[in-house]
């Protein structure tokens, strides 16, 4: 019986906008204060429900707006939903908005530590991997930088590299594959596929369709907060692209 790493069972996540559009911390506190402030309710999410197994690979498709990152963020625990549940089982390392908890000022080697730490990495434990974190991002001549002084590759390198080091239980990744140029892009993609061969279990949201099919064991097709279709990946992503073939010609 395969083991459930990740269940979302009936998950909604519902924000709430202003009708008006607000430009200040002050225009809120006076409009809030008037009595004057009204909100639409927006649903990001509704009713959502899938599973993956232990050492799966889940593909999240689905056109921009369509809840992919909001999944991603409840799922990381950054959010909680609205309404419904959500059961993780296994230490989660979530690539997202890599290299959001650097510091601009500090250089990459301080960066190296303080985003560790953010990541849940003991100082011992990046000490060990700190020359193969180093040696993968391929910033050696450049460590004691001010990362100010980067390149957004550079960044994102070292922030990939950071986050990889690893062998986490649940892996979450949004776009990481885009990362770099093209060499980087294929090197970790080989990492990605390392942490795979691991037995690490993956929920990947990508626009690149190949690479969800190349990747993942099955598929879950979001659009405007619902899920259309899930399951095999050859069904899921041909219904996908022919959705999308089909909006192109009503364009036209």
């Amino acid at each position: 019986m395969s083991k459930k790493v990740i269940e979302v069972k009936n998950v909604t996540m519902k924000f709430r906008m202003s009708e008006e559009p607000i430009n200040s911390l002050k225009e809120i506190f006076t409009t809030a204060l008037s009595g004057k402030l009204k909100y639409n309710e927006f649903k990001a999410l509704d009713d959502v429900s899938f599973s993956i197994n232990k050492g799966e690979t889940l593909g999240l498709i689905g056109n921009n707006g369509a809840g992919k990152s909001t999944t991603l963020k409840l799922i990381s625990g950054i959010m909680k939903p609205t309404s419904g549940a959500i059961t993780t089982k296994g230490n989660i390392v979530p690539m997202l908005e890599l290299g959001a908890g650097f510091d601009l000022e500090l250089t990459g080697r301080e960066n190296i530590y303080l985003n560790g730490a953010i990541l849940g990495y003991s100082k011992e434990y990046l000490e060990s991997k700190y020359d193969e974190i180093v040696d993968f991002a391929e910033i050696e001549e450049f460590i004691d930088m001010p990362i100010r002084n980067y390149s957004s590759g550079m960044m994102a390198r070292l922030a990939f590299s950071i986050a990889s080091v690893v062998q986490p239980e649940i892996l979450i990744v949004d776009e990481i594959l885009s990362v770099g140029d093209a060499a980087f892009q294929e090197k970790s993609l080989n990492r990605m596929k390392e942490l795979m061969n691991g037995g690490a279990t993956v929920l990947f949201v990508s626009h690149n369709i190949e690479k969800i099919r190349e990747m993942c064991d099955k598929v879950v097709w979001l659009r405007k907060g619902k899920i259309v279709q899930k399951g095999d990946v050859g069904e899921v992503c041909d219904a996908y692209l022919q959705w999308q073939n089909e909006k192109k010609l009503q364009k036209k």
